[in-house]
């Protein structure tokens, strides 16, 4: 087990009679694919924001190999322990294509890009200059540069056409069975959800088993 979310609740301050999570209890290991999946509002990405160390829970724990990541700092667990794919890209807009993949941690972005379907005259083109679509595969190639064990992706086939899709989806799952790495992956895609080694199932805040 690399990452566990134990006994996790949320709610926003401003309605804290609405719990977006409800005593979650969820573990993940190293070398599976996992997808979470639910309605609009289940809270999905609340769990990946927490499992990502982008906010804390209101009670519960979030562990890394165990340690409570807050033991560290929450800057810490984002720095080292995991990469992500945010469903909004938050690429850097005035770096080009391969500058933006070699933030997430390499000097060799040109095999990560060619994996993703970058045509090579777009290495070092501003990034802001791809489509929504490329843009998308950036965002994967920089998070799958890092060293991190731990890959979170927010809908990251949301914007890519079906054949691109299929083949990211393949990419993560090399990723997680052959780098070794835990790739936990938020979508609303019924295809790329059932590609899974295991579905995590949320409804109402909380697991639907």
């Amino acid at each position: 087990m690399i990452l566990e979310a134990k006994n996790v609740e949320y709610e926003y301050k401003s309605q804290k009679e609405r719990k977006v999570l409800d005593n979650i209890s969820v573990r993940f290991e190293e070398k599976k694919f996992y997808t979470i999946i639910g309605a609009s509002g289940a809270g999905k990405t609340t769990l990946l924001s927490l499992l990502a160390g982008l906010d804390s829970p209101t009670e519960g724990t979030v562990l890394y190999e165990g340690e409570d990541i807050l033991t560290k700092g929450l800057n810490y667990h984002r720095k080292n322990h995991v990469s992500l794919v945010f469903q909004e890209y938050n690429l850097i807009d005035y770096l080009t294509t391969e500058e933006n993949v070699k933030l997430g941690g390499t000097d060799k972005p040109e095999e990560l890009l060619s994996k993703v379907n970058i045509p090579q005259e777009a290495w070092k083109r501003n990034v802001m200059k791809l489509s929504g679509g490329q843009q998308q595969r950036v965002a994967i190639a920089r998070a799958l540069a890092s060293n991190a064990k731990v890959l979170l992706a927010d809908e990251p086939t949301g914007n890519l056409d079906e054949q691109t899709a299929v083949g990211i989806i393949e990419l993560l799952k090399q990723t997680a069975h052959e780098l070794g790495k835990c790739v936990i992956v938020v979508t609303h895609s019924k295809y790329l959800a059932n590609e899974a080694d295991e579905i995590v199932r949320i409804a109402n805040g909380v697991i639907d088993a």
